[in-house]
């Protein structure tokens, strides 16, 4: 996979949700908070010129679908998890080259007096 350091990309950083996702029974019945960041590549140029939504992504529709997507299923791993939310991504908006996502556990059942676990994964919309 190139570098997509120089690409245009949509980002949303600190999307909060509750959810049930995970493997302890305490996360399943419980619950616990999760931060999600999105990078969402696509040509900007369009958008860019013509200053018009209809040529790029509304950041609106990208959390409403995000949101429905985290909640509509509960998954053991926040890989699989992140992977769901990509793939509903690349469904519903064609102008999607690629997603990087990262799916934060703030309070994650470990040992740990600061910090949190995450994933972050890379897939263009081949890879889905």
């Amino acid at each position: 996979m190139d570098s997509f350091a120089d690409r245009d990309r949509i980002i949303l950083a600190g999307l909060a949700f509750y959810g049930y996702h995970g493997v302890m029974m305490e996360e399943n019945a419980l619950g616990q908070r999760f931060r999600i960041d999105l990078e969402l590549g696509l040509d900007m140029s369009e958008a860019a010129r013509t200053d018009e939504v209809a040529h790029t992504i509304s950041y609106a529709h990208i959390y409403d679908l995000v949101k429905e997507a985290f909640e509509e299923r509960r998954f053991k791993l926040i890989e699989a998890l992140g992977h769901h939310i990509m793939a509903r991504l690349f469904e519903r908006f064609d102008k999607l080259d690629w997603i990087r996502i990262k799916v934060r556990k703030p309070e994650a059942p470990l040992p740990i007096v600061a910090g949190e676990a995450a994933i972050e994964m890379l897939r263009t919309r081949e890879q889905i």
